[in-house]
């Protein structure tokens, strides 16, 4: 099957499953490749659970393999599809042995090796289609991508069905998660997937549309490569501010946009997470939830030698969105007008403490609805929840409820309606 003249597709994370398929199609007259024909669809069904794969296993481990793979042609793909060069002779070449693995006959092996259960592997139905790697859609994703691989009679129009897979949600785990936490491993700063991002929309919260035009123009321009400032989003507790984040995320998945969470006792790893992403030709957001800062704290240093003043550049294809309940972001205490008198420089330390802010181009406020804001907020809710109540009945418990749980906030009315759901549900 010559896999071992692969020229750009290599180092496969199941390689060791993919080097022994290779072995059965190659030499399965020996007893000992009985044996391994039943381990290797032991290990695809495993795949399958974790996976939630469905359909023939055979393709869309190869399907998998393919969408995975960080190589020099994947990379050059994402998300602007098509390259010119010498490289697409190459990866044609790759193509051409994967059409191969791909179009393969098990039947005579099947029947020499005395394996008829094989068959179950080439048209297997999941008894669950839950994923502990992907989330449902991506899952179906790649399943349909093995699903269009039969349909293409050559290698070239193979990797056209690839490059266009690559140009639309792009190649590895960036291609196909929207977003992203970062933890340290043995090796390092690892970025790694989150698999269920809330399926927030814009049009979801309700109100504060002059705040969302802000944020939505902003990140228009970032996305289109034009000039975009980092976004810090403030204001009182509740009204949506984290929200808009991940309905920013969900909104402009499809044209390229990534959203990597972090905290606050990461900022040190800021450098390696953005010497990760650079070079790559998504755009991503570095997003801080809850943003503050004691005064004894320093992490903020940190922030800010990153965002401007340092001597390497931020990259253009990086900015960073932060949600916070300060303005300023960094506590300022009424004592610290006392420690002035003693502070030789007083106007540096203020200026020390306010900077950090300052760096931030764009400034969103979010406020606290009044009365009436939130019981439109209600209204609203209600109607899209299907909470059938007399208003008058339904506006009269939500004022109970924002008197006993918070106050006025969007939260609170979310909150308040999925209580009255809740409700409806006990009910026999």
């Amino acid at each position: 099957m010559r896999t071992e003249e692969l020229i750009i597709y290599k180092d496969f994370a199941q390689g060791e499953l993919l080097q022994d398929m290779v072995h059965l199609m190659e030499a399965y007259h020996e007893e000992h490749d009985r044996a391994l024909c039943y381990d290797c669809m032991h290990r695809l069904v495993e795949m399958a659970a974790s996976h939630g794969f469905y359909g023939n296993l055979w393709h869309t481990f190869l399907a998998n393999l393919l969408v995975n793979n960080e190589n020099s042609y994947s990379m050059a793909c994402e998300i602007r599809g098509s390259v010119e060069g010498t490289i697409n002779q190459m990866a044609l070449h790759d193509i051409r042995i994967f059409k191969e693995l791909y179009d393969y006959d098990f039947t005579n092996m099947m029947q020499v090796l005395q394996v008829p259960e094989f068959a179950m592997i080439l048209s297997y139905t999941a008894p669950s289609q839950a994923s502990k790697v992907y989330n449902t859609r991506i899952r179906d994703r790649i399943c349909h991508l093995a699903e269009l691989f039969n349909g293409d009679d050559t290698p070239e129009a193979m990797k056209e069905t690839l490059t266009t897979f690559y140009k639309e949600y792009g190649v590895g785990k960036f291609g196909l998660h929207k977003a992203f936490r970062i933890r340290h491993g043995e090796d390092g700063v690892m970025i790694e997937p989150i698999l269920n991002i809330t399926h927030v929309q814009l049009d979801d919260l309700v109100g504060y549309e002059i705040p969302k035009k802000k944020l939505i123009d902003n990140t228009e321009a970032f996305v289109n490569g034009k000039k975009a400032n980092n976004c810090l989003l403030f204001g009182d507790a509740g009204t949506g501010k984290s929200s808009s984040i991940k309905a920013i995320a969900n909104q402009y998945y499809e044209r390229g946009l990534r959203i990597i969470e972090i905290y606050k006792h990461q900022f040190q790893d800021l450098h390696d997470v953005i010497s990760q992403i650079k070079s790559r030709n998504y755009k991503f957001i570095i997003y801080m939830d809850d943003l503050s800062f004691e005064d004894f704290e320093i992490e903020y240093k940190y922030l800010k030698a990153v965002i401007e003043g340092g001597l390497e550049k931020k990259p253009e294809n990086v900015l960073i969105y932060a949600t916070s309940n300060r303005r300023h972001l960094i506590r300022e205490k009424f004592s610290d007008k006392e420690d002035r008198r003693d502070d030789l420089h007083a106007g540096d330390t203020v200026q020390e403490k306010l900077s950090l802010a300052a760096r931030f181009g764009v400034t969103i406020f979010f406020c606290a609805p009044d009365k009436k804001q939130f019981q439109q907020i209600v209204r609203t809710l209600a109607k899209r929840y299907g909470v059938v109540m007399e208003e008058e009945a339904l506006l009269l418990e939500a004022n109970k409820w924002e008197l006993a749980h918070g106050g006025l906030s969007g939260r609170t009315a979310q909150q308040f309606i999925d209580y009255l759901l809740g409700k409806c549900e006990e009910s026999p």
